[in-house]
């Protein structure tokens, strides 16, 4: 059977995360539903990432052996065509040889988004528009200090504090980036309370479980005023999960891109 690798996109709100589960709707399950669907066999779909409950994905990359004779472009279809509107299959391609989307991994990104009152009035908690892929803020944080503290997390350590092993009891991971933005909008603002966006973009090699909710949520407490920089490096030290400030919800969370190192031009309209 050909072996393909493919880039997905979906939203997590109605999913208990990618990773199949007994009587629970998972994005991996759907996956392989809709391929049972159309090509009558069972087939396991792997994954880059074990996103959870409630997590969104734009740059999800999967593999899977699967009976089909005809183009990869022809078996993206078809598949798009049995699954939910919550998930697409992107892109397909070729696997190439020993490929794994999870081990052959060598960075992943996970953006996570905020709005918050543009203006210094008290906004509100919760904005129809926005609310089921960001969290909506009723105070505007200060950008600077959390990005401050973003940097003391930049570097390889153990980030116990923030997030459990999905196996095994290893829980040193190597951050690459880790910053606060905001995002500028072109268009005029019509609204009389208008909404700003801060994105948070984090890559690192590999992360723990809800590591990037809990550190986006202790960044918030920084950015808030309730931590100091000096009390979240002390967190990150105590390698104590019940140190870590509470994690901000899920729908604010994407992963947006898992590199390869060995195979730069996977997927090369990523």
């Amino acid at each position: 059977m050909p072996r393909v690798a493919g880039l997905i996109a979906y939203d997590g709100t109605e999913f208990c995360g990618f990773q199949v589960q007994r009587e629970a709707p998972t994005v991996q399950g759907a996956l392989e539903e809709a391929l049972e669907e159309l090509t009558g066999a069972k087939c396991r779909v792997s994954g880059a990432g074990r996103t959870d409950t409630g997590v969104h994905a734009r740059g999800q990359v999967i593999a899977v052996e699967a009976p089909w004779r005809h183009s990869g472009e022809a078996l993206r279809q078809a598949w798009n065509q049995r699954l939910p509107t919550s998930i697409q299959v992107r892109l397909l391609t070729e696997a190439p040889q020993g490929f794994h989307p999870r081990f052959s991994a060598a960075e992943r990104t996970y953006r996570y988004t905020m709005w918050v009152p543009a203006c210094g009035r008290d906004g509100e908690r919760r904005f129809p528009l926005v609310d089921r892929f960001a969290v909506v803020l009723p105070k505007r944080p200060d950008l600077e200090a959390m990005n401050g503290a973003a940097r003391l997390l930049i570097g390889t350590h153990d980030f116990a504090t923030f997030g459990q092993a999905p196996q095994g009891e290893n829980t040193v991971r190597r951050i690459v980036s880790l910053v606060w933005e905001r995002v500028e909008e072109s268009l005029p603002v019509l609204d009389p309370y208008p909404l700003e966006r801060l994105v948070l973009t984090v890559t690192a090699n590999a992360f723990l479980r809800r590591m990037v909710r809990n550190l986006a949520g202790s960044l918030l407490a920084v950015g808030l005023g309730t931590w100091r920089a000096d009390e979240l490096a002390a967190a990150l030290d105590a390698k104590d999960r019940s140190r870590s400030a509470p994690p901000l919800p899920p729908n604010g969370l994407v992963l947006e891109r898992v590199q390869y190192a060995e195979y730069p031009d996977l997927f090369s309209a990523q």
